[in-house]
Protein backbone atom coordinates (compact mmCIF):
# COMPACT_ATOMS: atom_id res chain seq x y z
CA UNK A 1 0.00 0.00 0.00
CA UNK A 2 1.63 3.31 -0.75
CA UNK A 3 0.59 7.13 -0.51
CA UNK A 4 -1.25 7.14 -4.04
CA UNK A 5 -3.52 3.73 -3.16
CA UNK A 6 -4.48 5.34 0.58
CA UNK A 7 -5.17 8.47 -1.26
CA UNK A 8 -7.69 6.85 -3.99
CA UNK A 9 -9.19 4.82 -1.17
CA UNK A 10 -10.00 7.79 1.13
CA UNK A 11 -12.11 9.75 -2.29
CA UNK A 12 -13.60 6.91 -3.21
CA UNK A 13 -14.52 5.47 0.20
CA UNK A 14 -15.71 9.22 1.08
CA UNK A 15 -17.41 9.57 -2.27
CA UNK A 16 -19.55 6.23 -1.40
CA UNK A 17 -20.13 6.77 1.75
CA UNK A 18 -21.50 10.79 0.83
CA UNK A 19 -23.83 9.37 -1.75
CA UNK A 20 -25.61 6.62 0.54
CA UNK A 21 -26.13 9.24 3.64
CA UNK A 22 -27.61 11.35 1.04
CA UNK A 23 -30.09 8.58 -0.50
CA UNK A 24 -30.60 7.42 3.19
CA UNK A 25 -31.93 11.01 4.38
CA UNK A 26 -34.17 11.40 1.45
CA UNK A 27 -35.65 8.35 1.07
CA UNK A 28 -36.23 8.37 5.50
CA UNK A 29 -38.19 12.05 4.59
CA UNK A 30 -40.07 10.78 2.17
CA UNK A 31 -41.34 7.23 3.91
CA UNK A 32 -42.07 10.03 7.16
CA UNK A 33 -44.07 12.13 4.66
CA UNK A 34 -45.83 9.24 3.48
CA UNK A 35 -46.60 7.49 6.97
CA UNK A 36 -46.82 10.20 9.31
CA UNK A 37 -50.42 10.48 9.45
CA UNK A 38 -50.48 6.33 10.32
CA UNK A 39 -47.86 7.00 13.20
CA UNK A 40 -49.95 9.56 14.62
CA UNK A 41 -52.98 7.95 14.42
CA UNK A 42 -51.98 4.58 15.58
CA UNK A 43 -50.27 6.83 18.57
CA UNK A 44 -46.34 5.22 17.72
CA UNK A 45 -44.32 5.43 20.17
CA UNK A 46 -41.02 7.62 18.68
CA UNK A 47 -38.70 5.20 20.73
CA UNK A 48 -40.00 2.60 18.58
CA UNK A 49 -40.12 4.47 15.13
CA UNK A 50 -36.39 5.21 15.32
CA UNK A 51 -35.21 2.32 16.91
CA UNK A 52 -37.78 -0.54 15.92
CA UNK A 53 -38.66 0.52 11.91
CA UNK A 54 -36.13 3.17 10.69
CA UNK A 55 -33.16 1.48 12.43
CA UNK A 56 -34.18 -1.90 10.84
CA UNK A 57 -35.74 0.35 7.32
CA UNK A 58 -32.16 1.73 6.60
CA UNK A 59 -30.38 -1.55 5.95
CA UNK A 60 -32.85 -2.69 3.58
CA UNK A 61 -32.23 0.25 1.19
CA UNK A 62 -28.53 0.18 1.98
CA UNK A 63 -28.43 -3.14 0.42
CA UNK A 64 -31.26 -2.37 -2.13
CA UNK A 65 -28.65 0.17 -3.96
CA UNK A 66 -25.15 -0.29 -2.59
CA UNK A 67 -23.83 -1.86 -5.44
CA UNK A 68 -25.44 0.67 -7.90
CA UNK A 69 -23.45 3.32 -5.66
CA UNK A 70 -20.24 1.92 -5.52
CA UNK A 71 -20.27 2.00 -9.37
CA UNK A 72 -21.82 5.56 -9.75
CA UNK A 73 -19.03 6.40 -6.85
CA UNK A 74 -15.96 4.58 -8.55
CA UNK A 75 -17.34 6.58 -11.75
CA UNK A 76 -17.34 10.10 -10.40
CA UNK A 77 -14.17 9.82 -8.80
CA UNK A 78 -12.27 8.60 -11.58
CA UNK A 79 -14.14 10.95 -13.99
CA UNK A 80 -12.99 13.95 -11.76
CA UNK A 81 -9.26 12.37 -11.55
CA UNK A 82 -9.08 12.10 -15.21
CA UNK A 83 -10.36 15.87 -15.87
CA UNK A 84 -7.63 17.35 -13.48
CA UNK A 85 -5.05 15.18 -15.37
CA UNK A 86 -4.01 12.99 -12.46
CA UNK A 87 -4.69 9.83 -14.24
CA UNK A 88 -2.38 11.16 -17.10
CA UNK A 89 0.37 12.02 -14.08
CA UNK A 90 -0.44 8.52 -12.83
CA UNK A 91 -0.39 6.58 -15.83
CA UNK A 92 2.92 8.41 -17.13
CA UNK A 93 4.91 7.96 -14.19
CA UNK A 94 5.04 4.35 -15.03
CA UNK A 95 1.78 2.97 -13.17
CA UNK A 96 -0.58 0.39 -15.33
CA UNK A 97 -4.33 0.35 -15.56
CA UNK A 98 -4.20 -2.59 -13.39
CA UNK A 99 -1.90 -0.98 -10.74
CA UNK A 100 -4.31 1.47 -10.51
CA UNK A 101 -7.20 -0.82 -10.30
CA UNK A 102 -6.02 -1.99 -7.14
CA UNK A 103 -7.09 0.35 -4.67
CA UNK A 104 -10.63 0.80 -6.10
CA UNK A 105 -10.63 -3.02 -6.11
CA UNK A 106 -10.04 -3.38 -2.41
CA UNK A 107 -12.37 -1.52 -1.34
CA UNK A 108 -14.93 -3.37 -3.40
CA UNK A 109 -13.85 -6.23 -1.83
CA UNK A 110 -14.36 -5.08 1.47
CA UNK A 111 -17.86 -4.15 0.31
CA UNK A 112 -18.61 -6.95 -1.18
CA UNK A 113 -18.36 -8.79 2.09
CA UNK A 114 -20.34 -6.55 4.09
CA UNK A 115 -23.16 -6.49 1.46
CA UNK A 116 -22.81 -10.47 1.45
CA UNK A 117 -23.32 -10.52 5.49
CA UNK A 118 -25.94 -7.90 5.45
CA UNK A 119 -27.98 -9.32 2.81
CA UNK A 120 -27.72 -12.73 4.51
CA UNK A 121 -27.59 -12.62 7.97
CA UNK A 122 -28.21 -8.70 9.29
CA UNK A 123 -31.40 -7.86 6.69
CA UNK A 124 -33.49 -10.77 8.12
CA UNK A 125 -34.13 -10.21 11.61
CA UNK A 126 -34.34 -6.43 10.54
CA UNK A 127 -37.08 -7.34 7.97
CA UNK A 128 -39.10 -9.28 10.96
CA UNK A 129 -38.62 -6.49 13.36
CA UNK A 130 -40.10 -3.96 10.09
CA UNK A 131 -42.91 -5.72 9.12
CA UNK A 132 -44.20 -6.37 12.85
CA UNK A 133 -43.73 -2.62 13.21
CA UNK A 134 -45.88 -2.04 10.07
CA UNK A 135 -48.46 -4.45 11.19
CA UNK A 136 -49.04 -2.73 14.34
CA UNK A 137 -48.72 0.95 12.99
CA UNK A 138 -48.81 1.51 9.80
CA UNK A 139 -50.79 -1.64 7.80
CA UNK A 140 -54.90 -2.49 8.32
CA UNK A 141 -55.26 -4.98 11.38
CA UNK A 142 -52.59 -8.08 10.51
CA UNK A 143 -54.53 -11.34 9.35
CA UNK A 144 -55.64 -13.83 12.21
CA UNK A 145 -55.91 -16.62 9.72
CA UNK A 146 -55.42 -18.24 6.60
CA UNK A 147 -58.13 -19.77 4.02
CA UNK A 148 -57.80 -22.29 1.01
CA UNK A 149 -54.48 -24.09 2.25
CA UNK A 150 -53.21 -26.62 -0.08
CA UNK A 151 -49.84 -28.68 0.78
CA UNK A 152 -48.07 -31.48 0.00
CA UNK A 153 -46.29 -32.87 3.27
CA UNK A 154 -44.34 -35.65 1.94
CA UNK A 155 -44.08 -37.51 -1.43
CA UNK A 156 -47.07 -38.60 -1.36
CA UNK A 157 -49.13 -37.21 1.61
CA UNK A 158 -51.24 -34.04 0.91
CA UNK A 159 -53.35 -31.63 3.30
CA UNK A 160 -55.94 -29.65 2.61
CA UNK A 161 -57.61 -27.11 5.42
CA UNK A 162 -60.05 -24.53 4.63
CA UNK A 163 -60.05 -22.27 7.10
CA UNK A 164 -57.21 -21.58 9.93
CA UNK A 165 -57.50 -19.15 12.98
CA UNK A 166 -54.11 -18.58 14.46
CA UNK A 167 -55.48 -17.12 18.15
CA UNK A 168 -57.23 -20.41 18.95
CA UNK A 169 -55.38 -23.03 16.35
CA UNK A 170 -58.22 -23.78 14.93
CA UNK A 171 -58.90 -25.43 11.65
CA UNK A 172 -61.99 -26.51 9.52
CA UNK A 173 -62.77 -29.40 6.82
CA UNK A 174 -59.87 -30.54 7.17
CA UNK A 175 -58.34 -33.48 4.77
CA UNK A 176 -55.51 -35.76 4.39
CA UNK A 177 -54.90 -37.75 1.44
CA UNK A 178 -52.29 -41.03 0.66
CA UNK A 179 -51.71 -41.75 -2.41
CA UNK A 180 -49.61 -44.77 -3.95
CA UNK A 181 -48.92 -43.86 -7.28
CA UNK A 182 -49.28 -47.38 -8.97
CA UNK A 183 -52.41 -47.65 -7.47
CA UNK A 184 -53.98 -44.20 -6.48
CA UNK A 185 -56.01 -43.35 -3.66
CA UNK A 186 -55.02 -45.13 -0.07
CA UNK A 187 -56.33 -43.29 2.48
CA UNK A 188 -58.14 -40.54 3.27
CA UNK A 189 -58.66 -38.60 6.32
CA UNK A 190 -61.41 -35.97 6.77
CA UNK A 191 -62.03 -33.94 9.99
CA UNK A 192 -64.78 -30.93 10.47
CA UNK A 193 -62.17 -29.62 12.89
CA UNK A 194 -58.86 -29.56 12.84
CA UNK A 195 -56.94 -28.16 16.95
CA UNK A 196 -52.90 -28.08 17.29
CA UNK A 197 -52.28 -29.57 20.80
CA UNK A 198 -49.54 -26.88 22.01
CA UNK A 199 -48.38 -28.68 24.80
CA UNK A 200 -47.84 -32.54 23.31
CA UNK A 201 -47.59 -30.99 19.93
CA UNK A 202 -49.79 -33.08 18.55
CA UNK A 203 -52.77 -32.74 15.87
CA UNK A 204 -56.38 -33.53 17.37
CA UNK A 205 -58.82 -34.23 14.47
CA UNK A 206 -62.60 -34.26 15.59
CA UNK A 207 -65.75 -35.21 13.78
CA UNK A 208 -64.69 -37.16 11.35
CA UNK A 209 -63.98 -40.31 8.94
CA UNK A 210 -60.87 -42.37 7.94
CA UNK A 211 -61.29 -44.00 4.45
CA UNK A 212 -59.21 -47.03 3.98
CA UNK A 213 -59.15 -48.64 -0.42
CA UNK A 214 -57.40 -51.98 0.28
CA UNK A 215 -57.62 -55.26 -1.71
CA UNK A 216 -60.65 -56.79 0.22
CA UNK A 217 -62.35 -52.92 -0.36
CA UNK A 218 -63.36 -50.28 0.97
CA UNK A 219 -63.23 -49.69 5.02
CA UNK A 220 -64.47 -46.43 6.57
CA UNK A 221 -64.58 -45.60 9.98
CA UNK A 222 -65.69 -42.51 12.01
CA UNK A 223 -64.44 -40.84 14.66
CA UNK A 224 -65.23 -38.30 17.11
CA UNK A 225 -61.85 -37.55 18.37
CA UNK A 226 -58.63 -38.61 16.93
CA UNK A 227 -54.89 -37.72 17.38
CA UNK A 228 -52.55 -37.40 14.99
CA UNK A 229 -48.82 -36.41 14.35
CA UNK A 230 -48.59 -34.06 11.05
CA UNK A 231 -45.08 -33.00 10.09
CA UNK A 232 -46.16 -29.54 9.65
CA UNK A 233 -46.33 -27.02 12.45
CA UNK A 234 -48.75 -23.95 12.85
CA UNK A 235 -46.25 -21.41 11.87
CA UNK A 236 -46.13 -22.92 8.67
CA UNK A 237 -50.12 -22.40 7.75
CA UNK A 238 -49.39 -18.72 8.31
CA UNK A 239 -48.95 -16.22 4.68
CA UNK A 240 -45.80 -14.97 6.52
CA UNK A 241 -44.03 -18.56 6.76
CA UNK A 242 -42.92 -18.08 3.10
CA UNK A 243 -41.66 -14.33 3.18
CA UNK A 244 -37.54 -15.70 2.46
CA UNK A 245 -37.16 -11.92 3.31
CA UNK A 246 -36.90 -12.58 6.86
CA UNK A 247 -34.91 -15.78 6.38
CA UNK A 248 -31.32 -16.07 6.51
CA UNK A 249 -29.35 -18.12 4.45
CA UNK A 250 -29.09 -21.23 6.39
CA UNK A 251 -33.12 -20.92 6.95
CA UNK A 252 -33.70 -20.23 3.18
CA UNK A 253 -31.64 -23.43 2.65
CA UNK A 254 -33.30 -25.98 4.86
CA UNK A 255 -36.63 -24.32 3.77
CA UNK A 256 -36.09 -24.68 -0.07
CA UNK A 257 -34.77 -28.31 0.67
CA UNK A 258 -38.37 -28.68 2.42
CA UNK A 259 -40.23 -27.53 -0.57
CA UNK A 260 -38.46 -29.40 -2.50
CA UNK A 261 -39.25 -32.77 -0.70
CA UNK A 262 -42.95 -31.40 -0.45
CA UNK A 263 -43.21 -30.66 -4.36
CA UNK A 264 -43.42 -27.15 -4.14
CA UNK A 265 -44.04 -24.93 -7.61
CA UNK A 266 -41.90 -21.97 -5.27
CA UNK A 267 -38.54 -24.42 -5.60
CA UNK A 268 -37.56 -22.23 -8.71
CA UNK A 269 -38.21 -18.94 -7.12
CA UNK A 270 -36.84 -19.70 -3.89
CA UNK A 271 -33.30 -21.11 -6.14
CA UNK A 272 -33.44 -17.78 -7.80
CA UNK A 273 -32.91 -15.67 -4.17
CA UNK A 274 -30.68 -18.27 -2.80
CA UNK A 275 -28.12 -17.58 -5.31
CA UNK A 276 -29.01 -13.83 -5.69
CA UNK A 277 -28.14 -12.91 -2.29
CA UNK A 278 -24.70 -13.79 -3.55
CA UNK A 279 -24.73 -12.74 -7.29
CA UNK A 280 -26.18 -9.62 -6.56
CA UNK A 281 -23.45 -8.15 -3.76
CA UNK A 282 -20.86 -10.14 -5.70
CA UNK A 283 -21.56 -6.97 -8.59
CA UNK A 284 -20.14 -4.32 -6.60
CA UNK A 285 -16.76 -6.41 -7.70
CA UNK A 286 -17.46 -6.35 -11.75
CA UNK A 287 -19.57 -2.94 -11.72
CA UNK A 288 -15.71 -1.25 -9.69
CA UNK A 289 -13.55 -2.40 -12.61
CA UNK A 290 -16.17 -1.15 -15.10
CA UNK A 291 -16.58 1.78 -13.35
CA UNK A 292 -12.99 2.56 -13.19
CA UNK A 293 -12.57 1.27 -16.83
CA UNK A 294 -15.34 3.98 -17.97
CA UNK A 295 -14.06 6.79 -15.87
CA UNK A 296 -10.14 6.71 -16.54
CA UNK A 297 -10.62 7.77 -19.61
CA UNK A 298 -10.26 11.77 -20.52
CA UNK A 299 -13.14 12.64 -22.87
CA UNK A 300 -15.00 15.34 -24.01
CA UNK A 301 -18.47 16.12 -21.85
CA UNK A 302 -15.93 15.36 -18.87
CA UNK A 303 -17.52 14.13 -15.80
CA UNK A 304 -21.32 14.69 -16.91
CA UNK A 305 -20.96 12.12 -19.66
CA UNK A 306 -18.90 9.77 -17.48
CA UNK A 307 -21.85 9.99 -15.09
CA UNK A 308 -24.26 9.65 -17.55
CA UNK A 309 -23.03 6.64 -19.29
CA UNK A 310 -22.90 5.20 -15.66
CA UNK A 311 -26.24 6.03 -14.75
CA UNK A 312 -28.03 4.15 -18.14
CA UNK A 313 -25.77 1.38 -17.44
CA UNK A 314 -27.03 1.16 -13.89
CA UNK A 315 -30.60 1.30 -15.54
CA UNK A 316 -29.31 -1.56 -18.30
CA UNK A 317 -28.39 -3.44 -15.21
CA UNK A 318 -31.55 -3.37 -13.19
CA UNK A 319 -33.65 -4.56 -16.46
CA UNK A 320 -31.62 -7.18 -17.11
CA UNK A 321 -31.41 -8.87 -13.53
CA UNK A 322 -35.46 -8.03 -13.48
CA UNK A 323 -35.55 -9.94 -16.61
CA UNK A 324 -33.46 -12.82 -16.32
CA UNK A 325 -34.57 -13.65 -12.45
CA UNK A 326 -38.45 -13.56 -14.08
CA UNK A 327 -37.31 -15.84 -16.38
CA UNK A 328 -35.76 -18.43 -14.07
CA UNK A 329 -38.74 -17.77 -11.25
CA UNK A 330 -41.29 -19.15 -13.84
CA UNK A 331 -38.68 -22.22 -15.03
CA UNK A 332 -37.38 -20.70 -18.37
CA UNK A 333 -34.18 -20.57 -16.97
CA UNK A 334 -31.88 -22.05 -15.08
CA UNK A 335 -32.18 -20.45 -11.37
CA UNK A 336 -28.44 -19.85 -11.15
CA UNK A 337 -28.13 -18.98 -14.68
CA UNK A 338 -30.93 -16.30 -13.71
CA UNK A 339 -29.04 -15.47 -10.60
CA UNK A 340 -25.64 -14.97 -12.19
CA UNK A 341 -26.41 -13.58 -16.35
CA UNK A 342 -26.28 -10.04 -15.31
CA UNK A 343 -22.84 -10.15 -13.98
CA UNK A 344 -21.57 -12.24 -16.72
CA UNK A 345 -22.55 -9.86 -19.11
CA UNK A 346 -21.71 -7.09 -17.35
CA UNK A 347 -18.42 -8.55 -16.76
CA UNK A 348 -18.28 -9.10 -20.09
CA UNK A 349 -18.99 -5.30 -20.57
CA UNK A 350 -16.21 -4.40 -18.45
CA UNK A 351 -13.54 -6.81 -19.97
CA UNK A 352 -14.49 -4.87 -23.19
CA UNK A 353 -14.12 -1.14 -21.67
CA UNK A 354 -10.89 -2.07 -19.95
CA UNK A 355 -9.64 -3.05 -23.51
CA UNK A 356 -10.58 0.45 -24.40
CA UNK A 357 -9.10 2.54 -20.92
CA UNK A 358 -5.73 0.82 -21.92
CA UNK A 359 -5.55 1.79 -25.25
Amino acid sequence: MKRLDWYIIRRFFFSFLLSMILLILIIVFFDLSEKIDRFIEKKAPLSEIIFTYYVNFIPFFVNMFIALFVFISVVFVTSRMAMHQETIAIFTSGISFRRYLYPFLLVSIVIFIFSLYLQNFVLPPANKKRFDFEWKYVRRNKPSGSYNIHMQLSQNSFFTLETYSFPTNTGSLCHLLQLDFNEGLHKHLYAQTIVYDTIRGRWKLLNGYERKLTEKGEIIRTFVEKDTILPLQPKELHRDFENVDIMNFFELNKFIDKQRMRGSDTVSALLVEKHRRISFPFATIILTVLGVAIGSRKVRGGTGWHLGLGIALSFAYILIMQVVSSMGISGVIHPILAAWLPNVIFAVVAYLFTRWAQQ
